[in-house]
């Protein structure tokens, strides 16, 4: 910058913003907070060192990618943006298996209210036999997605198995 303000990086290190100052284009003055978050999980030297490695196109990527797991570890000393991941993942797969009992029953009322087009219901099955839908039965839908739910650690609001982080239910992932 060298100009009027130095960037965030240069006044919460106390020196003097140069020219060719690596942070200036990426920590402006008017957000130190970015910074500060940054520099207190990863530091400053490595922050630079990470930042001359890499070609300058590729420079704005990197610093959200520090800046959201900096306050992702900040969070969550353990995990960090991992437990973020494990959660969504877990989500994701809750709603595989919503969609996976919704596609079987709704092949149970086309059977019961169409008759006459069973042969297109088992092409329909023939179609898709790797899918999980069409592994739960007509019979007892609440009872297997129950257990398969239970069995995979995700479908039960009380299973041990699944991740349940409350730190991540009460705040947002992305602020």
């Amino acid at each position: 910058m060298g100009g009027s303000s130095p960037c965030a990086s240069c006044k919460l290190l106390r020196r003097r913003c140069a020219k060719d100052c690596i942070f200036a284009p990426y920590f402006p003055s008017d957000d130190p907070h970015k910074f500060a978050m940054v520099h207190k999980v990863f530091g400053a030297s490595n922050v630079s060192k990470m930042l001359q490695e890499l070609p300058v196109h590729q420079r704005a990527d990197a610093v959200s990618s520090l800046v959201y797991e900096a306050n992702a570890r900040v969070r969550d000393p353990v995990y960090g943006c991992v437990g973020a991941i494990s959660y969504l993942q877990n989500q994701v797969s809750q709603l595989q298996m919503q969609l996976a009992v919704a596609q079987a029953e709704i092949l149970c009322i086309q059977m019961q209210q169409e008759p006459a087009s069973l042969a297109t219901t088992n092409q329909q099955i023939d179609n898709h036999q790797d899918d999980k839908s069409f592994l739960l039965s007509c019979n007892n839908l609440n009872n297997n997605y129950n257990f398969a739910g239970q069995y995979l650690g995700f479908a039960s609001s009380s299973s041990s198995n699944s991740i349940q982080d409350p730190a991540l239910k009460r705040e947002s992932l992305w602020t």
